[in-house]
């Protein structure tokens, strides 16, 4: 229900324990509106001095592993 009310509003919210939940017109917005809220969060980290961690070469391939599409 907090999500909905928001509908409208805000086209990206982080949920405490959960992660982004994005909205769009279209496809093409929705990850636009991704990328945004990945850049916001990545300088809020970058502005209080600490340093946005990225995923490790292995990380990456075990969930492409993972979520290989057939």
């Amino acid at each position: 229900d907090a999500v909905k009310g928001l509908a409208g509003q805000h086209s990206a919210v982080l949920l405490a324990n959960h992660g982004p939940v994005v909205a769009g017109k279209s496809l093409e917005a929705a990850v636009y509106a991704t990328e945004e809220l990945e850049e916001t969060a990545k300088l809020f980290l970058l502005l209080r001095g600490q340093n946005p961690r990225s995923l490790t070469d292995e990380q990456v391939r075990e969930l492409e592993m993972r979520f290989a599409r057939s």
